[in-house]
């Protein structure tokens, strides 16, 4: 079922959507684009991402560290980047691809807010 809200969306919007939903770091984006933004550079893709945060819909976070209440350590979305900063963190292409470490702490997420979370899909 399609829900307007989605609808009215681009096929790169939703993509930012889903990886947003996900709570994905950033490069899992691109398994939801479609070409030629797949093939292209990053900084194509900093002009669809931008709208949704200004939208109120997505916030871009930094995956810090997390202790539970039991002490098990895990990992969540830190607070979120100022938009007056997300230009030059997005225009770091380093920042689009997948950490050769394998952790994920200190990489971007996508969170949706809670406007975000209201939306139909």
């Amino acid at each position: 079922m399609s829900y307007p809200a989605t609808d009215q969306l681009s096929s790169a919007e939703r993509a930012f959507m889903i990886n947003a939903t996900e709570i994905d770091i950033l490069p899992g984006v691109w398994g939801d684009l479609d070409e030629p933004l797949v093939s292209g550079p990053a900084s194509a893709l900093v002009p669809i991402l931008l709208p949704l945060v200004d939208r109120g819909w997505i916030e871009v976070c930094r995956v810090v560290s997390w202790t539970a209440a039991d002490g098990a350590l895990g990992e969540q979305p830190g607070p979120p980047i100022l938009k007056q900063h997300l230009p030059a963190v997005l225009a770091d292409a380093e920042n689009w691809e997948y950490p050769r470490s394998g952790t994920w702490l200190g990489c971007l997420t996508l969170t949706l807010t809670k406007a975000g979370q209201r939306i139909p899909r």
